[in-house]
């Protein structure tokens, strides 16, 4: 599960404006969230591939609860990711999402599917004796129609993302780490609100430690930093998550994390986020 910071908007002076612009952008920030997973239940990427004709598939139900200013938005999105490996060190994959928002105003309520996504991941350098490996994950964003985008389900235009790994094996367990760089691009409609969505650039940078407890458990921590910039307009938002991974067996996994992220804006947003997760690995 990915955080994406929250678009800016370029809006009049009218409350109402303002508080579905507001609104959309909430939505947006979740249906954006998970375009392809991680390492479940991380927000940070590990360089691991399927190998040649190995498939996954990733299903997770996240759920989460933002307040800021006194509102709260209540967030359900339930993505899914099938992924193939072309070879040892190359996988393919497509992912989709179904997203869920509740307000405080019933009226802003809505349920829908956000932008679906394909993209690679390639494991280019890999060193046996030092357990290093670095890898590149390009990834591009298919658009939303223009009433999904004004409902705050995605953008409007494609986008595009790219994420640096690098995982190194260590006495305890692992550490992964991902420097992300992406551009999520909005047909800046304003047929409703006279509020245009600004084109956001996204950086992430984060670092994960995970640890092998047993054979079948792993525990782990994930934190990082995320900056968005659009219409000249900056928010920094700060995330921290602890996760527990339990594998019955090398082809079956389960997730849980927990999720705490808060940005520099006045007033502030906090979101915690709750996530479940399954991953089957088959030939």
């Amino acid at each position: 599960m990915l955080i994406i910071a929250k678009p800016a908007y370029k809006s009049t002076n009218n409350s109402n404006i303002l508080k579905r612009a507001s609104f959309i952008s909430a939505c947006l920030s979740c249906a954006l969230a998970s375009p392809a997973f991680a390492f479940q239940p991380l927000i940070t990427d590990d360089t691991g591939t399927q190998g040649t004709g190995g498939n996954q598939l990733e299903f997770s139900y996240n759920h989460d609860r933002e307040r800021s200013a006194g509102e709260t938005t209540r967030t359900t999105t339930v993505p899914g990711v099938y992924t193939r490996g072309l070879t040892d060190t190359l996988d393919v994959f497509v992912s989709a999402n179904h997203t869920r928002v509740r307000t405080n105003d019933p009226a802003n309520n809505v349920s829908g599917g956000g932008n679906p996504s394909f993209g690679a991941k390639w494991r280019f350098y890999e060193n046996e004796a030092s357990k290093l490996s670095f890898g590149v994950k390009p990834e591009i964003t298919l658009p939303v129609s223009t009433s999904k985008e004004i409902q705050g389900f995605g953008a409007g235009k494609t986008s595009y993302g790219l994420t640096f790994i690098l995982t190194k094996e260590v006495s305890f367990g692992a550490v992964h780490a991902n420097f992300f760089a992406g551009r999520d691009r909005f047909r800046e409609s304003s047929k409703i609100t006279n509020t245009d969505l600004a084109d956001t650039t996204t950086t992430r940078a984060s670092i994960a430690p995970t640890w092998d407890v047993t054979d079948k458990w792993k525990l782990a921590l994930d934190v990082g930093s995320e900056s968005a910039k659009a219409d000249n307009v900056r928010t920094r938002t700060d995330f921290a998550e602890i996760g527990v991974i339990f594998a019955p067996n090398e082809d079956l996994e389960f997730a849980l994390g927990i999720i705490r992220s808060i940005d520099d804006q006045q007033p502030k947003t906090g979101v915690t986020s709750a996530t479940l997760g399954v991953t089957w690995r088959f030939k």
